[in-house]
């Protein structure tokens, strides 16, 4: 899932060495927070207009999740 994640964001930006994921324990609820972060100045490539982008790629983990039986949630720092 991690690496799935990097693919996505390393596609997206021009700095692909400055693209890091790091991901939290589950929480008692479950979920796994996979924490996205890259360049200040890749931000708007990654997040998009309107967040766009953004909810594409939570969209994209999160269906590969589902066919794990995980339940994740992607946050863009």
């Amino acid at each position: 899932m991690q690496d799935l994640l990097i693919a996505l964001a390393k596609g997206l930006v021009e700095d692909k060495d400055a693209v890091k994921v790091s991901v939290d324990e589950p929480n008692e609820e479950g979920v796994i927070v996979y924490h996205l972060n890259v360049a200040p100045d890749d931000m708007g490539r990654v997040i998009g207009k309107q967040g766009r982008i953004a909810k594409a790629i939570r969209v994209v983990m999160r269906s590969c999740a589902a066919q794990r039986n995980e339940k994740i949630m992607v946050e863009i720092d």
